[in-house]
């Protein structure tokens, strides 16, 4: 109980305190130290799908299938039958505790051959915990939980081209109305919308062997700023760009071979160095307690609409694997450009299909040292009948005591165009 008030606490003041710490410069230039981007409800990220699992957390430029409302929901207008629906179930970090699991379900109904309704529904629960007073008197019992649904609509723009847009509501409730660091808790809610491109080229040829290009790109999670007290300060929530590309290679009627890649980057704004107390303004000031003036990068305090832009071209710079040309003593001119590069994730996936019907699958993601430093592979499987579908990833972190270890995620479907053939 203990380890998970412990963690609980941490998510709630990650909401709020990287926005007001102070760095010098002396502690800055040439160090070896993290810039991590933090967000609110942060499990929006998470892979909810087995066949995704299995492939690193790639999904946006796959072959479409019925969970494609999390990665990229134009991949609808591609989908082979006309109803669909998965569920998926995956335990969450169970190094740590035994009671937090993701469940996700995900549906998707074609109205006509250019339009295609989805909707899913995504529960974060962190299991149970005990909120105690600073003498260990239980306040009480609580399950926090968060939860997103969302409804999307997908038409087919061309003959291999389509476009999506997703609404979503966001609601979560860490606390149940206790009182944190003196002011009054309450359920962070927000609305979100994401837009999507998707295209798909089955007319492809490469050294006389038939195969589908794939290309996708899914900007997620546009939307209103979260806050769980009266604080005036909210923060954002991971909005997200995601693009990738995929090719199946059709080796004969029987084997299929799939590769794809995605690029993740979060549409937030960075962390910046502020000026130290007592430090010199460049108009001669001084720093006194309480400015919070930027030295390096850009204020986080902006607008949605700002941070849509501004984070890509805000970051610092100051990390040791950020600065260029450095000298014998380690100080070198900062690099932002090299710092929002490392703000990338890559995702890559391998998937070899067998009479469509049975699937192995290989992942690896890569996030930089500095903005995470997970670094994971995956291994999956799927079986595939008329009607049913069952698949399942394994994740496998590259260092030892992760707390990622031993994830494993479980995904059922139910293909009702495919119950209607069987009983035709």
């Amino acid at each position: 109980m203990i380890k998970k008030s412990i963690i609980v606490f941490t998510i709630l003041m990650s909401m709020t305190v990287f926005s007001y710490g102070q760095v010098t410069q002396d502690d800055v230039i040439g160090r070896d130290a993290p810039n991590t981007i933090t967000t609110t409800v942060p499990f929006l990220l998470i892979a909810p799908d087995s066949r995704a699992g299995g492939l690193g957390d790639a999904g946006v430029a796959t072959t479409p299938d019925v969970n494609s409302q999390h990665w990229n929901p134009a991949k609808y207008s591609f989908i082979t039958n006309d109803v669909g629906v998965s569920i998926s179930y995956t335990p969450w970090l169970r190094q740590l505790v035994q009671d937090m699991n993701l469940a996700y379900i995900s549906a998707y109904k074609r109205i006509n051959q250019e339009n295609v309704f989805s909707a899913s529904l995504l529960y974060f629960d962190l299991g149970s915990i005990q909120f105690r007073d600073i003498h260990n008197t239980l306040v009480r019992d609580f399950t926090p939980h968060e939860f997103a649904v969302d409804f999307a609509y997908s038409r087919l723009l061309g003959k291999h081209f389509s476009g999506a847009v997703a609404m979503r509501f966001i609601y979560s409730n860490l606390t149940g109305g206790i009182e944190v660091q003196g002011s009054q808790s309450f359920p962070g809610k927000t609305v979100a919308a994401d837009f999507a491109l998707y295209y798909h080229n089955d007319e492809i040829e490469i050294g006389g062997m038939p195969g589908t290009l794939m290309w996708g790109l899914n900007i997620s999670n546009i939307g209103g700023k979260i806050s769980y007290t009266d604080n005036e300060n909210r923060d954002f929530i991971p909005m997200n760009f995601r693009t990738g590309l995929g090719y199946v290679f059709k080796l004969d009627d029987h084997n299929h071979f799939m590769v794809t890649v995605d690029f993740n980057k979060l549409l937030v704004p960075t962390p910046p160095v502020y000026y130290n107390v007592n430090d010199i303004l460049p108009n001669g000031d001084t720093v006194f307690v309480g400015d919070r003036i930027v030295k390096y990068g850009k204020e986080t305090d902006v607008s949605v609409g700002a941070s849509l832009f501004q984070s890509w071209y805000d970051a610092p710079g100051l990390s040791t694997a950020f600065i260029r040309d450095k000298d014998g003593d380690g100080v070198g001119t900062p690099s932002p450009f090299r710092e929002e590069l490392a703000e990338f994730t890559i995702s890559a996936g391998l998937e070899y299909w067998y009479d469509k019907q049975f699937a192995l699958r290989l992942g690896y993601f890569n996030e930089h040292q500095y903005k995470g430093n997970r670094k994971y592979f995956t291994v999956g499987a799927g079986l595939k009948m008329n009607v049913f579908g069952l698949d399942f990833a394994y994740l496998i972190p590259t260092t030892q005591a992760n707390p990622l270890q031993n994830t494993l995620r479980f995904t059922l479907t139910f293909d009702i165009g495919g119950l209607a053939a069987e009983k035709s």
